[in-house]
């Protein structure tokens, strides 16, 4: 029985012309031509001031408290429902995680609850799109606003994806995305960090390059660069700017068939949704997504427990998602939660996302669909 497997990186085949090319002119190191050909194709797509290529979306965060100046006992509220790096980029910088629950409808953060987790001690609004669908942007920058609170966004799902006709990445002052080989658009590791701020423009270019003006250094705009603040070395190489390059002019394309596969599992668990056996992901008419993920949710965890079994044991590589981090040991430790987390914790225990791939046919959709029908008919 062949497996259907739950990644399987997308290659466009034009990545090795272009690393071949970037060998080619001697320049394997950070900022090259490929660099720059995906940051400035990024930043035209979400329309930022600046858009820095990382080596990873963790790495975006992690600048991102840096450049928004996290500080010892600072806190910060985020879901308990999303992947460590949102919680440890600001723990790093001695930053306090406030956690509050999520939306039963979108899994997104509740932007009912942001308010009462705000105290003098906030200092960021970190709204997490889960599976590519946008928070409810036009409350939580209305909240941001009214208590003069910056929003970082962790868009790690979200490229492509839209609120309201706007880009996701384009709402905070700084916001994080990620190339991994399980999102859309990838590089293997990978990710970028998008500058909104006018006045983080600066200190974010310093940041990346290990504190250094070097970047107003090849413009010319300085004769020498020196050690101007604190940075990490952040930037990826060429080699993966170069395979990443070949993957953004195809991400059109690579969303499209993506949103296919997408649709082919909503209409084949339509009929398990509509009779009330699980549910399918929430798409509000105001946003379009990208067809980063397809999850469902069975009724308890008993069930969600069985149907894994049985959709592994069939040959479909489905999994859960994320243990939330509010009920981690880290998340006791460095973090603090603001009331009870219900939808947090059961969305947690039912949740399973299935396999999502450019290459996989309707009839692996169909056959997932057949194996969980058959275990919770």
């Amino acid at each position: 029985m062949a497996m259907v497997p739950f990644n399987r990186p997308h290659i466009t085949g034009r990545e090795f012309d272009y690393i071949r090319e970037a060998i080619d002119r001697a320049h394997l190191a950070s900022d090259g031509q490929f660099s720059r050909r995906c940051e400035e194709w990024l930043a035209d797509t979400v329309g930022c001031r600046r858009a820095l290529l990382t080596q990873s979306c963790t790495a975006a965060l992690e600048m991102a408290a840096l450049v928004a100046g996290i500080q010892p006992g600072d806190e910060v509220i985020m879901p308990s429902f999303t992947f460590v790096s949102t919680a440890n980029a600001f723990v790093l910088r001695g930053g306090v995680p406030v956690f509050v629950d999520i939306r039963f409808d979108t899994l997104n953060i509740d932007e009912g609850q942001i308010e009462a987790a705000i105290t003098e001690r906030t200092r960021a609004i970190v709204p997490v799109h889960y599976a590519g669908v946008a928070c409810e942007m036009d409350a939580i920058m209305a909240i941001a606003s009214a208590h003069a609170l910056p929003v970082i966004e962790d868009a790690a799902q979200a490229l492509g994806s839209t609120y309201r006709g706007t880009p996701l990445g384009r709402f905070g002052v700084l916001a994080a995305t990620s190339f991994h080989e399980t999102k859309n658009v990838i590089s293997g590791e990978g990710g970028a960090l998008f500058v909104n701020g006018l006045e983080y423009v600066d200190r974010a270019e310093i940041v990346r390059d290990k504190g250094t003006d070097r970047r107003r250094f090849s413009r010319g705009e300085i004769d020498k660069y020196t050690w101007i603040d604190v940075g990490s070395s952040f930037a990826p190489s060429e080699l993966t700017a170069a395979f990443l390059w070949a993957q953004m002019e195809q991400a059109a394309t690579i969303r499209q068939a993506r949103l296919s596969i997408w649709r082919w599992y909503r209409d084949a668990f339509a009929a398990f949704e509509q009779s009330g056996l699980l549910r399918c992901p929430c798409v509000p008419s105001h946003c379009e997504h990208n067809g980063h993920m397809f999850y469902i949710l069975l009724n308890d965890a008993a069930s969600r427990t069985r149907v894994l079994q049985a959709l592994n044991a069939g040959g479909i590589n489905a999994v859960f998602h994320y243990v939330p981090l509010h009920t981690s040991r880290a998340g006791r430790r460095f973090a603090r939660t603001v009331g009870e987390l219900p939808q947090t914790e059961s969305i947690a225990e039912r949740l399973i996302r299935l396999p999502m791939w450019i290459g996989m046919t309707q009839s692996d959709v169909e056959h997932a669909a057949t194996i969980v029908g058959r275990t919770i008919g």
